[in-house]
This record gives C-alpha cells, sequence and structure tokens, in this order.
C-alpha cells in the first residue's frame, strides 16, 4: 500500500486517540454500523484532503465500512497529526500522504498522489483538491460524480467556480448544514482557538483586550469563549449586518485602523486575505499577539511583516516573535495557519461527530441521486441535516415533541385566522 506518513512506528498511540475520539462520535458510529450492513459505497473511489486529525479518522473508516476504496492527505501543512496518520496506515489499512510540517510542494505532491487513484467522489477542506482537479487534472473530472466542501473559505471558491461557469461535477457545501455551521463552527471553532492561543503563549485572557477579525460563525464562537474567559473584545466587520449583532451581543465594534493600537491578542476569522497587514503593524502595541483561525494563511500578511522587521526567532513553539525597526515586537502563531490545529489538536471530537455525519451521509447521497445532481454548489439536504441532529439528540438520551396532526394541519393551511 502506497503512503508517505513520518513514522510508522507512531500507529500504536495514533491508534489510541482515535478510538479516545470515536466514544464522543455516536453519531458517526452508527452510521458505520449500518454502513458496515448495507455498502452503500461498495467500490467507489473517494479521495479526501482534509485535516489530519483522530477525528478525521472516524470519517475514514466509517467510508471504508460503506464499501469505500479510500485515500486520504492533508488540507493544511501544520494540522497533521503524525501518528494518528501512521494509525489509519497501519491498523484500518487507508493510505494517507501527509507529513506535519511538509513543504508546499510536497503537499501538492500528496494531493496528486490521492488523485492519481481516479476518484469518484471528493471531500475537501478548503477546494484545493477540486481546483487541482480543474487545473492541472483535467483528464480525472469525467470519473468524479461529485465533491463534499466543509470549509467556509472553500464554498466561497467552489460557489466562484459554479459562477464562472467552470465547475465540472455538483458539490454539496456541508459547511452550510445547520448541523455543521452552528456547532462546529461556533462551538469548535470557539473552544479550539482559545485552546490555540493558549497552549502557544499560556497568555491569561482575562483583562486582556482581544480583537475578532470576521463575526460569522467561527468569530461569534471565539468572541463568546474569549469573553468567557474575562476578555475585553473588540469586534470588526465589513458586513453591516454582522456589525449591528455584534453590538448588540455587547461587543465594541471598530474598524480594525482603530483597534490595532488597543489590541493585546488578534484573531482572523473571515476567510479573505490581508486582513492584517503592514498599516496594521505599524500600529500594534510592542507584545501584540496576532493569529489566525481561517482556513488558508493568507489572511495575515505575513510577507509585509517580514519586509519591515528582523528575521523572526522562535520565542516558544510555535511562536516566531518579529522585531520591528523602533523596538517593537509582534508574535505570529503557527506560521499564520490555523492555531486551533497548528498550536493545538482542532475541534472536540463531539462536535466534529456532526460535520462528519453529514459528509458520510452526502457521500451516500450523491452516489444514489447523481444521475440528478447539475454541476453546481448543493446544500445538504434537509433530511439528511434533521437525521444528523435526530441521530445526536438521541445518543445524549434527549426527546423532542412530535408535532400532532392538527399542528399539521394548520401549518400546512391558510383559511384559519384570528
Amino acid at each position: 500500500m502506497q503512503h508517505d506518513i513520518k513514522d510508522i512506528k507512531l500507529s500504536e498511540k495514533g491508534a489510541g486517540r482515535i478510538y479516545w475520539a470515536e466514544k464522543d462520535m455516536p453519531v458517526l458510529r452508527i452510521i458505520r454500523e449500518r454502513f458496515e450492513k448495507e455498502k452503500p459505497l461498495k467500490d467507489v473511489v473517494i479521495a479526501a484532503c482534509l485535516h489530519v486529525t483522530t477525528e478525521t479518522a472516524n470519517l475514514m473508516r466509517t467510508l471504508k465500512a460503506g464499501g469505500a476504496q479510500v485515500t486520504l492527505c492533508a488540507s493544511n501543512p501544520l494540522s497533521t497529526q503524525d501518528d494518528v496518520a501512521a494509525a489509519l496506515v497501519d491498523k484500518f489499512e487507508i493510505p494517507v500522504f501527509a507529513v506535519r510540517g511538509e513543504d508546499k510542494n510536497t503537499y501538492y505532491d500528496h494531493i496528486n498522489a490521492v488523485l492519481d487513484q481516479k476518484p469518484n467522489i471528493t471531500l475537501d477542506d478548503g477546494a484545493d483538491l477540486v481546483s487541482t482537479l480543474h487545473s492541472e487534472r483535467t483528464e480525472l473530472l469525467s470519473s468524479v460524480c461529485g465533491s463534499m466542501e466543509e470549509t467556509t473559505t472553500g464554498v466561497v471558491r467552489l460557489r466562484s467556480m459554479e459562477r464562472d461557469g467552470v465547475l465540472k461535477f455538483p458539490v454539496i457545501s456541508v459547511n452550510d448544514a445547520m448541523t455543521k455551521h452552528m456547532f462546529d463552527n461556533r462551538y469548535g471553532t470557539g473552544q479550539s482557538t482559545v485552546d490555540g492561543i493558549i497552549r502557544a503563549t499560556n497568555k491569561l485572557f482575562s483583562g486582556a483586550i482581544v480583537v475578532v477579525a470576521g463575526y460569522g460563525w467561527c468569530g461569534r464562537g471565539f468572541a463568546m469563549r474569549a469573553r468567557g474567559l474575562g476578555a475585553q473584545i473588540i469586534v470588526t466587520e465589513v458586513d453591516a449586518i454582522k456589525g449591528l449583532e455584534a453590538l448588540m451581543d455587547g461587543y465594541r465594534v471598530m474598524p480594525m485602523a482603530e483597534a490595532v493600537p488597543l489590541g493585546d491578542i488578534f484573531v482572523t476569522l473571515t476567510g479573505d486575505i490581508h486582513v492584517l497587514r503592514k498599516e496594521h503593524f505599524e500600529a500594534m502595541k510592542d507584545g501584540a499577539i496576532v493569529c489566525n483561525s481561517g482556513h488558508f494563511n493568507v489572511e495575515i500578511d505575513i510577507p509585509a511583516l517580514e519586509a519591515m522587521s528582523s528575521a523572526p526567532k522562535e520565542v516558544r513553539t510555535n511562536v516566531q516573535e518579529y522585531t520591528l525597526s523602533d523596538g517593537r515586537r509582534i508574535c505570529i502563531l503557527g506560521e499564520g495557519r490555523l492555531v486551533n490545529l497548528a498550536a493545538a489538536e482542532g475541534h472536540p471530537a463531539c462536535v466534529m461527530d456532526m460535520s462528519f455525519a453529514n459528509q458520510a451521509l452526502c457521500s451516500e447521497f450523491v452516489i444514489k441521486n447523481q444521475a440528478k445532481l447539475e454541476w453546481r454548489v448543493y446544500p445538504v439536504p434537509k433530511e439528511i441535516d434533521q437525521e444528523v441532529a435526530r441521530l445526536k439528540l438521541a445518543s445524549m438520551g434527549i426527546l423532542i415533541d412530535e408535532l400532532t396532526p392538527e399542528q399539521i394541519k394548520y401549518l400546512s393551511s391558510w383559511e384559519e385566522g384570528t
């Protein structure tokens, strides 16, 4: 079996951590039990470009249980957990091409390695797999019947491809499932981003001024968690409605130019480019901590910071300190990559349970409905979203009410008024 990982000897440790995460992934476990019996993905070739974590490992196990031939590469050079990669290869016989800290050339070599399997379905975190297919591996497009995308950044790219008429197969936006963005983005990103910052810096949040760039679901979640630790929150936004929401949630809202002289910790969560750039670095406090929790490392203009400072030095693991000409120091965490994965372990398994349940069920949906799907970006079917939520509640022993026949009739009629 072909693979490229750091060290196969790490597999025992990785397997233990995979089984530990599985305990908090009951929905995916239920789906895997059904998949083992029904084999809805029999002989389907799946190429996945995802964060190589314990939670992802359990998704790969589920897809394989459904009969799929699965190959995995990393969607970020610093998110790979090398022991998990080893366990997937050694214990579960799933080919993995991922090494933590791999350079850009290796990263794309690994993407091409999973594409060499000639996939029928792709799973993406950021749309690099899909974009490579459309730009460099076009000979494979005809065999792909669909794809799943799990990030805001990736969905933006894919909708742009659809708008430009270049998308050559249907895509399910798993990121837009209610059971994904309301929980994974808000509670998962919220907690894991705080976790990454604390692990990297050991800084106290209480009393610190934290600047949150972007008030989407991820920004909301992080702001909520940081405030819970006693931080003073400033939100920057370009969307008037989100800015108004942040204000009514009790946060200060202002342009980034006004926030930079005040902030102690800066976190970007926008999915856009150069949210923090030269003019912002010029106004920051000495010792400002800057990090990113968006998918790609473009939200912070690190080349601009490098050009205006001395060579960075690593003052702690995952902390690079840049010294400006006037002596002020700015610290970048995790090379500007996803701080929750570069400096911590990513989202807790219990929220990834729902996100990856959507991935598994949408893979099944694409195979069953491929003849009807057009070359565009689709939302997750409502029935799948609801089923994931139902299974999650059931796994927690929680019941909810059902509509009575009278209520169903009332909600579907127009005749009855006051």
